[in-house]
């Protein structure tokens, strides 16, 4: 059964990080553009980030772009989110999904389409 499994939410501090992990169960990774969505309590699930299946470009959403990062380490079948300067406004479940190997702005920009496996989700609150 095909798996992702999600690790490193929790509460920060404005202007604080964290580091989101995907890790791929009983499939790799490598032949799937995986994102990264997030979804506030009362609003739509958003793209936050994609990575490509085949040159590792990237995608960011304009309110993320230049604080967080999205990579890809094939040797532990994972994909992280770096999120850094992180504001109130970043609170969220976020959510990761491995997708068919589309391009990251198709990937970010339609969150329910061409996936083939949800993870569970990681809550980050950012509050002082």
């Amino acid at each position: 059964q095909l798996q992702l499994v999600e690790s490193g939410g929790g509460l920060v501090q404005p202007g604080g990080s964290l580091r989101l992990s995907c890790t791929g169960s009983e499939f790799t990774l490598d032949y799937s553009a995986v994102g990264w969505f997030r979804q506030a309590p009362g609003k739509e699930r958003e793209g936050v980030s994609c990575i490509s299946s085949t040159d590792d470009s990237t995608y960011y959403t304009a309110s993320v772009k230049g604080r967080f990062t999205i990579s890809r380490d094939s040797a532990n079948n994972t994909v992280y989110l770096q999120m850094n300067s992180l504001k109130p406004e970043d609170t969220a479940v976020y959510y990761c999904a491995a997708k068919d190997p589309i391009k990251p702005i198709l990937c970010a920009v339609a969150p329910y389409r061409y996936v083939k496996v949800w993870g569970q989700g990681t809550l980050v609150t950012v509050s002082s």
